[in-house]
């Protein structure tokens, strides 16, 4: 049965795979963006255009919202914060599903500018919820991540785990989000599915993510900075085990008594950073300029996902190894840089 699906973030990494996957299968996908600069705004114009949406070249006025193969995505540039036009949103379409991964990102960048994380992770969060309540969406699958664990030093992680010490402010407004959505489910009756991200990469990926600054490194011939002397690890996971999960919490029903659930979405299977750097220099016959340094604020050591739970609910199998991943990346970034 086809649905009707909002995605929110839609020109975001997440969200552009997310769509795109979703649009290949059928369903009527209404995508927003705000389009901010937190990273290369031109990253994600090019996202869209893949999706059918085109500007004009000074990136000012939208001049298509189709091609031939996505005439079933409909595109609105708007912000979160912005409760009239959400609520106009929702009120001029049925929507059968909420996905929502529209949100600040970055962990680093929360440490130089925390007032827009409150005013798009925190009050942009509470403007859907509100929009899911007044017009009675079943469904909210959200964005959450693996950073609301912090240090903590149970490994793996574990949805069970308390999870009450975020080193960021990013973690913490990921940390409250959860925390509205057992409430709005249990006042409202929405089921909300929180989505624990472990370190996702992949084509089309974000340009502040150990992968993308890696790559783009190796091939300008600049140094990179290895933090804790690289003495961390994180769990990677490609964008289409991503993707794949995501898809399983929107589509796919289980007969839960609870409605406010959380799941980690990881590959289960964490890489040492120098391992992850040695092979991308295995890959690219390239050498790195090292520079080790100290542990930086707000960073974890480690993650690690315990993902039994939604293999469990949903027979999640992630699938694509690191080497594949990484390879497959490259690929796209010499495509896209036309190196």
């Amino acid at each position: 049965m086809k649905k009707t699906i909002l995605i929110t973030g839609v020109a975001g990494f997440i969200g552009f795979h997310t769509a795109k996957k979703l649009l290949k299968l059928g369903h009527l996908v209404i995508g927003i963006d705000n389009l901010n600069k937190y990273y290369d705004v031109k990253l994600k114009y090019s996202r869209l255009k893949e999706l059918g949406v085109y500007f004009d070249t000074a990136y000012t006025k939208e001049i298509n919202h189709y091609n031939k193969m996505y005439k079933n995505f409909i595109f609105r540039k708007m912000d979160l914060s912005d409760h009239s036009r959400i609520n106009d949103l929702f009120s001029e379409n049925k929507i059968d599903v909420v996905c929502h991964l529209a949100a600040q990102a970055g962990v680093r960048y929360s440490l130089e500018n925390p007032g827009i994380y409150i005013k798009s992770n925190i009050v942009g969060f509470y403007n859907i919820l509100e929009s899911c309540k007044k017009y009675k969406i079943p469904k909210l699958v959200y964005a959450s991540s693996s950073s609301v664990y912090g240090n903590s030093k149970k490994i793996p992680f574990s949805e069970s785990d308390m999870a009450e010490e975020p080193v960021s402010l990013y973690a913490a407004t990921k940390k409250s989000n959860e925390l509205i959505a057992n409430t709005y489910s249990n006042l409202h009756g929405i089921e909300t599915i929180g989505l624990r991200f472990f370190t996702v990469y992949g084509p089309w990926g974000r340009p502040d993510m150990a992968l993308f600054l890696f790559v783009d490194a190796i091939f300008k011939k600049k140094s990179i900075n290895i933090y804790n002397k690289g003495n961390l690890s994180r769990d990677f996971t490609y964008i289409d085990d991503i993707v794949y999960g995501v898809n399983l919490t929107i589509l796919k029903e289980i007969n839960s008594k609870n409605k406010s659930r959380i799941y980690n979405i990881g590959k289960g299977s964490p890489i040492k950073l120098l391992d992850f750097i040695d092979e991308i220099e295995k890959i690219t016959s390239l050498k790195f300029k090292r520079n080790y340094m100290p542990m930086q604020a707000g960073d974890v050591f480690h993650t690690y996902s315990n993902t039994k739970k939604l293999v469990d609910h949903y027979n999640y199998q992630p699938s694509t190894n690191i080497k594949t991943g990484i390879d497959k990346f490259i690929e796209w970034y010499k495509n896209y840089y036309e190196i």
